[in-house]
């Protein structure tokens, strides 16, 4: 990410002849002179710090600067996370990835800014904290952040604001880059004034002076906005008669509760409160801080640390020089810092992600949609159809000549035996579509309840994309999958039957030729044995007949069970196929990203 380099308004740059004019010729050591010099080259600096004397010249520049381009750049190290961070950060970039098509841009944005920020910080210094020190209006900011550097760095006055442009103060080198991200220029990056006692106690300390967050100017507050979201750590500074404004706690304090354990609050100026006034406004600021959220690091316990001290008389600067000192030592603000926007961004992913309700489609869910399109097509009705054609391809086969005679007549204007008519009126067309789309409706209701909005909506859409064109596809279904043209197939006993009837219909044929031979005087009367065999052959074909009947319903229901069967499992892996399988793939995705999302959040699940 590239920072934004910030020019301050009220700043004046002397341009090369105005330094001939006010110091003579180049390379006289006048310090105006020098500093034009220095402006106008185009050879870089070290690390872009810049030591600043601390006695005044007496042209009138204040804050002089030293050259230190011949200086060797120091070895920066990188920053490396704890294992827990990356699993974290790793998690959060494949949620990112997983959702881009499901959520929108803005969703996502907050967490493609932590991953950003995250990115960049770890290639930067890993032995330095930046520490920003942020406050309103006269609360002493600027004077603290001078008593902790030893030396007047930053402007202080009475003039409001004070402070116009962040300035950045380094205890050690290779501190360029983390300085540079935030966006301050060289002419705005200072040194402390060396201790003479050894290494100091706030070594890979960057402190930033930022001007005030309810500054009247609108650029200040921006710098102010953006600093925060880049820096390890703040210092907040307040005064007892601001540190209860509903500004700080509510744009600032409140939303920042998760950064707990990078915060300092400092109750500045304390050496205007009288007696135990002092321990009274503390009380009150841990009190608030409480209310907005904010653990107080109390009994060794992590959280902010509270402070109260005067940066004028330097009563509680050293208390908090140290608990500085051995928190930058620590070298554990990134880390936290960064886990600590972590979770923020799962906090605001919440509603999209989290579900408290089991969610998916149960085996019920998925037979009552197989049995609406089976209605939808007719299985049943085909299969009931299929079991009466057996049953009327049975009696034809095996019922009597005059009978089959008589059937054949009433049938030469119906369909071919075992077909099924088409479904071309208007009317069941349209309550076939309207069985299909209310399936799908209701299974799609079912997916989608108890997931988060957008997951919600994804699988709907998934179930209405397949929807599209299946009334058609289910009745293409049926037409193949239906009761097959032509005569049903017939059991074994089925020619034993035809036989018998056919010997039925012989021996009517014989006795009633008999007769008729007695009764033209052919053959000598004999009654009994012809109309014997009449009757028998009477009887006989009827009986015969209904036996057929009776022993054909068996074969006929499981004929026609197996018609219904085949144009079930064909409707239903139409459904699958078409709706099922995107809503479940839809869920699935969805249960990645639960995956992930716990990870996220620190849970596994």
């Amino acid at each position: 990410m590239t920072a934004v380099t910030d020019q301050d308004p009220t700043e004046h740059t002397d341009r090369p002849d105005d330094a001939h004019k006010r110091g003579g010729a180049a390379g006289r050591t006048a310090p105006h002179g020098e500093r034009a010099t220095r402006t106008d080259s185009t050879e870089t600096w070290d690390d872009g710090l810049i030591a600043r004397r601390v006695a005044e010249t007496a042209e009138g520049d204040r804050f002089p600067m030293t050259d230190n381009r011949s200086a060797v750049p120091p070895t920066v190290t990188p920053l490396v996370y704890e294992e827990s961070l990356r699993s974290r950060l790793e998690a959060l970039r494949e949620l990112v990835g997983l959702s881009r098509t499901r959520l929108d841009s803005r969703t996502l944005s907050g967490a493609g800014r932590v991953l950003d920020e995250a990115s960049a910080r770890r290639r930067l210094s890993g032995q330095h904290t930046v520490v920003a020190i942020a406050g309103a209006t006269g609360s002493g900011k600027s004077q603290l952040f001078n008593a902790l550097a030893g030396v007047t760095i930053s402007e202080t006055g009475v003039r409001r604001p004070t402070t116009a442009a962040p300035i950045a103060c380094s205890w050690s080198d290779g501190a360029a880059g983390l300085i540079e991200r935030l966006g301050i220029p060289p002419r705005l990056r200072r040194r402390p004034l060396p201790t003479g006692d050894g290494e100091s106690p706030l070594r890979g300390l960057v402190l930033i002076d930022l001007p005030d967050h309810d500054s009247a100017a609108v650029q200040h507050r921006r710098h102010v906005d953006r600093i925060l979201g880049l820096v390890d750590a703040v210092i907040w500074v307040v005064d007892p008669e601001k540190y209860a404004d509903a500004v700080l706690h509510e744009r600032y304090l409140r939303p920042m509760a998760a950064h707990a354990e990078v915060m300092f609050v400092v109750l500045n100026q304390i050496d205007r409160l009288p007696g135990e006034a002092a321990e009274q406004v503390l009380d009150d600021l841990r009190r608030l801080l409480d209310e907005d959220g904010i653990a107080l690091g109390e009994y060794g316990e992590p959280g902010t640390t509270v402070l109260a001290l005067s940066a004028l008389t330097g009563d509680g600067l050293g208390e908090l020089r140290e608990a500085l000192g051995q928190f930058v030592s620590e070298r554990g603000a990134p880390n936290r810092r960064i886990s600590a926007d972590v979770d923020i961004a799962a906090a605001r992913l919440w509603p999209v992600y989290a579900t408290q309700r089991r969610t998916g489609l149960s085996e019920q869910a998925r037979e009552e949609f197989s049995d609406r399109l089976a209605d939808a097509v007719g299985a049943t009705a085909a299969g009931e159809a299929a079991e009466r054609a057996w049953l009327r391809n049975a009696n034809r086969a095996c019922g009597t000549p005059w009978l089959r005679l008589w059937r054949w007549y009433q049938d030469r204007g119906e369909p071919t035996t075992g077909r099924l008519p088409s479904r071309t009126q208007a009317d069941e067309e349209a309550t076939a579509r309207q069985r299909v789309e209310q399936a799908v409706r209701t299974v799609a209701d079912r997916a989608s309840a108890g997931l988060p909005a957008p997951w919600a909506q994804a699988v709907r859409e998934a179930a209405v994309r397949g929807s599209q064109g299946l009334p058609e596809a289910l009745d293409e279904l049926t037409a193949r999958a239906g009761v097959p043209s032509g005569r049903p197939p017939r059991p074994g006993w089925w020619p034993v039957a035809v036989l018998t009837q056919a010997c039925m219909t012989i021996l009517q044929f014989l006795g009633g030729l008999w007769l008729l031979c007695q009764i033209i005087g052919v053959m000598a009367p004999n009654l009994g044995v012809p109309v014997l065999l009449m009757v028998i052959g009477i009887v006989g074909g009827p009986l015969i007949e209904w036996s057929c009947r009776m022993a054909a319903r068996g074969p006929a229901r499981r004929y026609g069970l197996e018609a219904e069967r085949r144009l079930r499992e064909a409707a239903a892996g139409c459904g699958r196929a078409r709706v099922l399988d995107p809503v479940a793939a839809e869920l699935l995705r969805y249960r990645e990203v639960r995956e992930q999302y716990g990870r996220v959040v620190g849970t596994g699940r």
